[in-house]
């Protein structure tokens, strides 16, 4: 039996182009022009096993578009599509349900993997959680984002990422669900950058750098939507408007 998604996206050329990519991968599909029309139609979310959701649409936006489609389904498995994505934005989302973030533009290879991998997922929301979604309340404490989907890409257990001196190993989970390592090496130059602006040295060992070398895999799976072809990255280029947390950062 075919899998239902309705995409929510004001603009009809986009919409025409998830609908036959999405289609083509053997889902049904509906469409809503802007927040309100999507709410109506997706109901109390029993007809739909997911949503394909624009962030930047006039009027109710895609956050709030996404806050309340949670709340008339607790377990509503909902991809934020967006051009315009920032960490923060992410983090939003996930916060409030989101199950996967992907770019546009995007490839059909792009839409329907990140589609595959959010019906895929468990939802870990606790009893009491889906009980206060569904009084329409909030829960009691925000959930705690483990990890960001991007593309249908997701980082885990990065918190404990693996160091070796100058490297940091990452494990990476595909739209199929098959785990991969994926190797991010701390080039000496961005260290030693950070050094002499700072004047404080902050070795390939610290903590730092496992941050950013998890920046840059994110920067990749989002830009490019797929694990670096030779399961290996090089930090070479450290953004000067980071230099601020480099200089309160504590030296572990």
């Amino acid at each position: 039996m075919s899998k239902h998604i309705l995409i929510i996206d004001d603009e009809e050329h986009i919409r025409q182009m998830m609908r036959l990519t999405l289609e083509a991968g053997g889902y049904a599909v509906g469409e809503a022009r802007d927040g309100q029309e999507g709410l109506k139609i997706y109901g109390d979310g029993s007809g739909w096993d997911g949503v394909v959701l624009d962030q930047r649409m006039p009027g109710m936006d895609g956050l709030e578009t996404l806050r309340r489609l949670k709340s008339a389904n607790a377990r509503a498995r909902i991809i934020m599509a967006t051009a315009y994505a920032s960490i923060e934005l992410a983090v939003d989302a996930m916060k409030l349900g989101a199950s996967d973030f992907v770019r546009k533009p995007m490839t059909p290879e792009t839409l329907r993997n990140a589609v595959a991998a959010a019906l895929a997922k468990e939802t870990k929301l606790s009893s009491a959680s889906v009980e206060a979604v569904s009084q329409k309340q909030a829960p009691a404490s925000p959930p705690v984002i483990e990890t960001i989907t991007m593309n249908g890409f997701s980082i885990v257990d990065s918190d404990q990422a693996l160091q070796l001196a100058n490297q940091r190993r990452f494990l990476v989970v595909g739209p199929e669900g098959t785990p991969q390592d994926v190797l991010v090496q701390i080039d000496e130059e961005p260290v030693g950058y950070v050094e002499r602006m700072t004047r404080r040295r902050l070795p390939p060992e610290s903590s730092f750098w496992t941050e950013q070398a998890r920046d840059l895999l994110s920067d990749y799976l989002w830009n490019e939507g797929k694990i670096p072809p030779t399961g290996k990255l090089i930090f070479r280029d450290f953004d000067p408007d980071k230099l601020p947390i480099a200089e309160r950062w504590s030296k572990d």
